[in-house]
């Protein structure tokens, strides 16, 4: 059964630090991302999320927000945590970014 609790990476280099999930099935946590669009000094930032209960095979879905701490923006992670025959625990993503832009004209370009 996967459990998300502790520390994750993914193939970019970036990491994640997931709290243990609480009675409600949210967690918090910590994300430092290895790649950004910014010259900005890139600095560990937030994340709230939710996990659905797991099912009968333990594989379950969640999501989660990260209020990055280096930009004006916030990106929306959503994905399922999938355990293989040996163990090991993989979490597959997708995700959006949403930048602050200066008006409403310019929303278009707002979500990455």
């Amino acid at each position: 059964q996967c459990d998300l609790q502790g520390l994750w990476r993914n193939e970019l280099g970036s990491n994640m630090t997931l709290s243990a999930l609480d009675m409600a099935g949210t967690f918090s946590g910590s994300y430092h991302t290895a790649v950004a669009a910014t010259n900005k000094q890139i600095l560990v930032s937030p994340l709230q999320g939710t996990q659905q209960h797991p099912g009968a095979n333990g594989q379950p879905t969640f999501g989660f927000t990260v209020q990055w701490q280096f930009s004006d923006s916030t990106t929306a992670f959503v994905g399922q945590c999938f355990v293989d025959r040996r163990g090991k625990e993989t979490l597959e993503t997708t995700w959006l970014l949403r930048e602050e832009v200066p008006s409403r004209r310019d929303a278009w370009k707002a979500t990455r």
